[in-house]
């Protein structure tokens, strides 16, 4: 098993690139590195975040 090294991130900065993630508006490189930190994979189907309703 390979050992992961935690990484700190910018939280402002993953939330971002979460929504662009689930709009398809991420570059390849960003889309990878984003799979890679959450470890999801791009066949997943499940939102990241949930929706949020404005009132």
């Amino acid at each position: 098993m390979r050992r992961r090294t935690l990484h700190w991130v910018n939280t402002p900065v993953l939330m971002e690139a979460i929504v662009r993630y689930q709009q398809g508006r991420l570059p390849r490189s960003m889309k990878l590195w984003l799979e890679n930190t959450l470890e999801i994979s791009p066949k997943e189907d499940s939102p990241l975040l949930p929706n949020r309703h404005k009132s």
